[in-house]
C-alpha cells in the first residue's frame, strides 16, 4: 500500500489517529497471522500424532489376529479367551479405536471383510506400492481418522500363509503384499480438544491485541503527540502576540533538541523584531517629514505654476504690442534698409519670445491640471494637409522633401483638433529642424485598431543617442547632435526644449501616449497613439500625478 493510498484511506485526520490506526493495524495483522500459524500447526501436530500411533498399533493388531486364529485352532473350549485378554491390555488411550484385517483376496468375502468401495479404491493404491494412506471421515453419522498401513509377508508368514494360497496362483514370497490393516479412531474427542485450544488461543490473541493497543495508544499519545501538541500550543501563543512563551519539553530525545531549536528560532525571532520596530520607528520619523516636504513642494508648485500661468499672461500683453507696432513699423515707407533690419529683429525676437511665453503657459495649465479638452468632430485628413501645407516654406527653405499619407480606413475623430494641431506643429517643427538639408520628413497617419489610431512622424535628421531617448521628453531638454558634449543643456539648434515635454503631456491627456524609435546619424521616428473617440469624463494625467504626490509619503508611512 503506497502513502497516497494511506492518505486518501485516513483522510485530513491527525496524526494521533494516523499513529494508531497504523501502529494498531499492523500489529493486529501481525498477531492475527502468527496466532493463526499456531493453531493450523497445532492441527496438524494432531493429526500427525494420530498417524504416528496407528503406525505403532500396526503390530499390535497383526499379533492379536494371529492370536484369534490360534485360538480357533484348538479344541478346549477357550475361544476368545486370547482376544479377550489382548483387548484388555490396551492401553486406556486407545480403548476407543477399532481395527480391521483386509486380506490380499479382496473380493472373495469368505477371506476378508466387507468394506465400502472406498476403501476398495485405497487397497488398490497401496497394491500399487503406497504403504499407508490417511483418510479422514467429516460427516453428520461419524468423525473418524482412518489408517491404512499395508502388511507384507516376512520369512515367518511363508509356511502359514503359503497353505492358503490357491495352487493355481504363484507362491508367496517374503517381501509380497499379503493385506492391509485399518485401523479407526474417533475423532469427536479431538475436534473438542482443538476447539477448546482455538478458543484459547483467539482469547489470547484479543487479549493481546487489546493490551498492544493500549500500549500503543500511551506511546503516541504521551511520547509522540504530546510534545507535538506542546509545541503547537507554544506556536499559537506566539501568533496571538505572547513572544514571551517558550517550549518545555524534558523527554532526553529528539523533541527535546527540537524544542532547544524552537526557542532559538524563537529568541532570534523577537530580537529582530526588536531590530524593526527600532527601525520602523526611525522610517516613520522621516516618513512624517517627507509628507511635511512634499506638502511644502506640492503647495510651492502651485504657486509656480500660478506664477507662470500670470506671468505669461501679463507678459503676452505688452509683448503684442510690441509686436503690433513692430509690424506698423515696417509697413511704413520712410525707413531706411538698416531700420527695416532693425525691425525683422524685433519681430523674430517678439516672435521667438511670444512662442516661449505660450509654451510655458501651456505647460503650466497641463501641469496644474486646468487644461480644457474640447473634443469636435473633423477630418485628420484635413489636419495633416492644412498642417504639412503651412509647413512646406520652411522645408522648402531647408530643400527637404516633406510628404504624407492618411490610411483611409480612418473614420471621423471625436478629438480636441487644437491640441492635435499643436502636437502635429510640435513635431513637424523638431523634424524640420533637425533634419539637414536635402532630407526627408513624412508623416503618416494609420489605424491600429478600430479604436486607435496612430500619428507617425519620421525625418532622416540626426537622430539621438539611445541614452538621451528617455530624457528627451522632459522639460527643458534638448537631444545631443554632436558627440564630446556631455551637458544635457547644451543646445545646438534654437528652441526651448519644452516641445517634446508638451507633445508628451498633450498626448495623454487626450487618452494616449508618445513613442520614440531613434538612431544617432540616422534620424527618429516619433509615433503618437490616440482613441479614436475622446472620453471626456477621463481625468487628467496630471491632476491623478498630483494627487499620487500628494498621498504617497503618507501611504508609505502607513506601510512602515
Amino acid at each position: 500500500m503506497s502513502y497516497r493510498t494511506i492518505k486518501r484511506l485516513l483522510g485530513e485526520t491527525s496524526l494521533e489517529r494516523k499513529c494508531r490506526f497504523l501502529f494498531g493495524s499492523g500489529l493486529l495483522t501481525l498477531i492475527t497471522g502468527s496466532f493463526y500459524f499456531y493453531a493450523r500447526q497445532t492441527t496438524e501436530l494432531v493429526y500427525s500424532q494420530n498417524r504416528v500411533t496407528a503406525q505403532l498399533l500396526v503390530a499390535p493388531v497383526i499379533l492379536e489376529k494371529h492370536w484369534e486364529w490360534s485360538e480357533r485352532g484348538q479344541e478346549f473350549g477357550f475361544a476368545g479367551r486370547v482376544s479377550e485378554m489382548a483387548t484388555e491390555l490396551k492401553p486406556n488411550d486407545l480403548k476407543e479405536y477399532s481395527w480391521a484385517m483386509i486380506g490380499v483376496d479382496v473380493d472373495d468375502k469368505s477371506t476378508s471383510p466387507f468394506f465400502d468401495l472406498e476403501e476398495h479404491r485405497v487397497f488398490r493404491e497401496i497394491e500399487h506400492g503406497k504403504r499407508e494412506v490417511v483418510r479422514i471421515l467429516r460427516n453428520k453419522k461419524q468423525h473418524e481418522y482412518q489408517y491404512f498401513g499395508a502388511v507384507y509377508a516376512s520369512e515367518s508368514c511363508l509356511g502359514c500363509h503359503q497353505q492358503r494360497i490357491p495352487k493355481d496362483r504363484p507362491p508367496l514370497k517374503a517381501g509380497d503384499l499379503i493385506g492391509m490393516v485399518k485401523i479407526s479412531f474417533p475423532m469427536e474427542k479431538t475436534q473438542r480438544d482443538l476447539a477448546w485450544n482455538n478458543a484459547i488461543l483467539l482469547a489470547t490473541a484479543i487479549v493481546t491485541a487489546f493490551l498492544a493497543m493500549l500500549a500503543a495508544y500511551a506511546i503516541v499519545r504521551y511520547v509522540i503527540v504530546k510534545p507535538v501538541l506542546h509545541l503547537k500550543e507554544v506556536s499559537d501563543n506566539i501568533a496571538r502576540g505572547a513572544l514571551d512563551q517558550r517550549a518545555d519539553i524534558r523527554t532526553g530525545d529528539e523533541f527535546e533538541e527540537l524544542s532547544h531549536a524552537f526557542n532559538r528560532m524563537l529568541r532570534h525571532l523577537v530580537t529582530v523584531q526588536e531590530e524593526l520596530q527600532a527601525l520602523n520607528h526611525g522610517y516613520e520619523k522621516q516618513n512624517d517629514e517627507l509628507a511635511q516636504v512634499n506638502l511644502r513642494l506640492y503647495e510651492l508648485n502651485n504657486l509656480k505654476n500660478e506664477f507662470l500661468a500670470t506671468m505669461s499672461h501679463e507678459l503676452r500683453t505688452p509683448l503684442n504690442s510690441i509686436l503690433g507696432f513692430s509690424d506698423v513699423l515696417d509697413g511704413s515707407q520712410n525707413l531706411t534698409d538698416k531700420q527695416k533690419r532693425y525691425v525683422n529683429h524685433i519681430q523674430t525676437s517678439g516672435k521667438n519670445l511670444l512662442s516661449l511665453i505660450n509654451d510655458v503657459l501651456d505647460l503650466a495649465k497641463i501641469e496644474s491640471g486646468k487644461m480644457e479638452r474640447h473634443p469636435v468632430e473633423f477630418s485628420i485628413k484635413d489636419l495633416i494637409e492644412r498642417m504639412v501645407g503651412a509647413m512646406l516654406p520652411l522645408a522648402e527653405r531647408k530643400n527637404l522633401d516633406l510628404g504624407w499619407d492618411v490610411d483611409p480606413r480612418i473614420p471621423v475623430l471625436w478629438q480636441d483638433n487644437g491640441k492635435l494641431q499643436q502636437i502635429l506643429n510640435n513635431l513637424l517643427s523638431n523634424a524640420i529642424k533637425f533634419t539637414p538639408d536635402g532630407g526627408r520628413v513624412r508623416v503618416y497617419v494609420e489605424l491600429r485598431d478600430p479604436a486607435t489610431f496612430a500619428i507617425i512622424v519620421e525625418d532622416t535628421g540626426v537622430g539621438i543617442p539611445l541614452e538621451e531617448q528617455e530624457r528627451i521628453f522632459e522639460k527643458f531638454r534638448q537631444g545631443k547632435t554632436l558627440p564630446g558634449k556631455r551637458d544635457a543643456l547644451t543646445r545646438e539648434y534654437e528652441g526651448t526644449g519644452l516641445g517634446l515635454s508638451i507633445v508628451r503631456e498633450l498626448a495623454k491627456l487626450l487618452g494616449g501616449d508618445v513613442h520614440l524609435v531613434s538612431e544617432f546619424g540616422k534620424g527618429s521616428i516619433f509615433t503618437v497613439t490616440l482613441p479614436v473617440r475622446l472620453d471626456v469624463n477621463l481625468e487628467s494625467p496630471s491632476t491623478v500625478r498630483n494627487r499620487q504626490e500628494l498621498t504617497a509619503p503618507v501611504a508609505t508611512a502607513a506601510v512602515m
